[in-house]
């Protein structure tokens, strides 16, 4: 068996790994890139990337049917082409596929190496009969859609967000198992192509991470374009065959079980690490009980020389998080840095329209840490850009230490939600206090203005 020698070993090319990979070649080591499919991972091939793609024509086709309420006049009925929306979104993903392709294979002292990696000792990975040797292997594998184990469901027809992507009709009925931030953002994205949607959750409310407030705001919103909600819904059996699926789900003990029947089934309840295939045990790399691998605050795993960054390591699951991991690691071993992950505040969006930022805690959260804290809350009625654009639904909430002053936590459910959140995020890094943000003047009309007003009325929260 042939053996080739690297300075590193980086194994998947997620939003991690092909960024570390340039890093470590300009720094001047031989590096080798492992990739068993698609290079760019989850969030170029069949995540971020794509359905946000997707989400666009969604909302298009939101707006165009809206068009009267503008003053705009479109002549007959809207429709979505979906052949036309996939054309679209794929060239779109195409483009970043064949950039990281292409960075990845000019790379100096570099070679991306296709087919699957699997370790077979600390400083050995074989890929396709040969072996790669490196003192430094980076692990970025990522994740994907993890199945319940509900009686039926494996004999069903079934999709995940991957198989989503590559749909060439719309569905009749779109059946989503799963009422968080995937199904949700799915759920819309179809009602608004045309496809009649039922979600089925088993937790008494959608986004159950969230606070209730923003949990049934969304809800709201999703009932008001037409699609069925069911929470507090436990899957008992699936069934059925290519455009005709059958659920039974249990509402409440006691009271008559709910069938749902569609054309076809999405199952979004959660995901889960590709480590179970790495050969990790022959590294003596070690995971929790899920597959994630564990890692310290460096993202060093138990074996030294071995690092895991991204979905793999079931420290944030997001492509943002995952380039931070890759800035993290880098970072430290070329520069002398000492960062480190519990440094990051959590971030992040839910893309139904209108969007969710969030960063920090809940107030669910806060109340649990006992201590004394300030919060407000303002409709996105009350915000004049909202009205401008015809976009009132939502809201904007922050939640502060009554003591230190600090923000700790935020959300804004509201159009431009995703990026007016960062206007606190980074206030949070500061470590400043939202007082800085009171004094502050910002553009109007924009969405933003409203944050030093909003800080300006905190009453006790309760």
């Amino acid at each position: 068996m042939s053996k080739q020698a690297f300075d590193a070993i980086v194994i998947g090319t997620g939003q991690a790994g092909p960024s570390l990979a340039k890093r470590l070649a300009d720094a001047g080591m031989s590096v080798a890139v492992v990739e068993r499919n698609l290079v760019g991972g989850t969030c170029v091939n069949t995540g971020c990337i794509p359905t946000k793609a997707m989400v666009a024509s969604a909302y298009a086709a939101h707006i165009a049917r809206r068009a009267a309420d503008f003053g705009v006049i479109i002549e007959g009925s809207v429709s979505v082409d979906l052949a036309r929306v996939q054309t679209r979104k794929n060239a779109i993903s195409e483009r970043s596929r064949d950039g990281l392709t292409g960075m990845l294979e000019s790379l100096p002292r570099g070679a991306l190496v296709r087919g699957h990696g699997r370790f077979v000792s600390k400083t050995e990975v074989e890929v396709g009969g040969a072996v790669l040797t490196a003192p430094r292997i980076f692990i970025n594998v990522g994740g994907r859609a993890a199945l319940p184990e509900i009686p039926g469901l494996r004999d069903t027809p079934l999709l995940t967000n991957s198989s989503m992507m590559q749909l060439a009709e719309l569905p009749r009925h779109l059946v989503v198992l799963g009422g968080s931030y995937i199904g949700l953002e799915f759920a819309q994205m179809f009602r608004r192509f045309g496809s009649e949607v039922t979600v089925i959750e088993h937790g008494p409310r959608l986004v159950g991470r969230e606070d209730e407030d923003v949990s049934s705001a969304i809800r709201e919103v999703l009932v008001a374009e037409g699609i069925t909600v069911h929470t507090g819904a436990r899957a008992l059996w699936t069934s059925g065959k290519a455009g005709d699926i059958e659920v039974e789900a249990e509402v409440q003990a006691g009271s008559s079980n709910l069938t749902v029947r569609g054309s076809h089934l999405l199952v979004a309840t959660g995901r889960r690490p590709n480590t179970e295939d790495l050969g990790l045990e022959a590294a003596g790399v070690a995971t929790d009980r899920r597959g994630y691998i564990t890692i310290d605050d460096s993202l060093a795993t138990s074996t030294p020389g071995i690092w895991a960054l991204g979905d793999c390591n079931g420290r944030g699951a997001f492509t943002h998080t995952a380039y931070n991991d890759f800035e993290i690691v880098a970072e430290n071993l070329l520069d002398g840095a000492a960062r480190r992950v519990s440094d990051r505040i959590a971030a992040y969006a839910l893309y139904v329209d209108p969007p969710l930022g969030r960063v920090g805690m809940t107030d669910a959260e806060v109340k649990k840490s006992g201590r004394p804290a300030l919060v407000s809350k303002r409709p996105m009625t009350r915000v004049a850009r909202a009205s401008e654009k015809g976009e009132t639904a939502g809201f904007m909430k922050v939640v502060v230490d009554q003591e230190t002053k600090l923000i700790l936590g935020a959300a804004i459910f509201g159009t431009g939600g995703d990026e007016v959140i960062h206007c606190i995020l980074d206030v949070m890094y500061a470590k400043a206090p939202y007082t800085l943000l009171t004094h502050a003047v910002h553009i109007h009309p924009t969405v933003s203005e409203l944050i030093p007003t909003l800080l300006g009325d905190l009453a006790p929260l309760v």
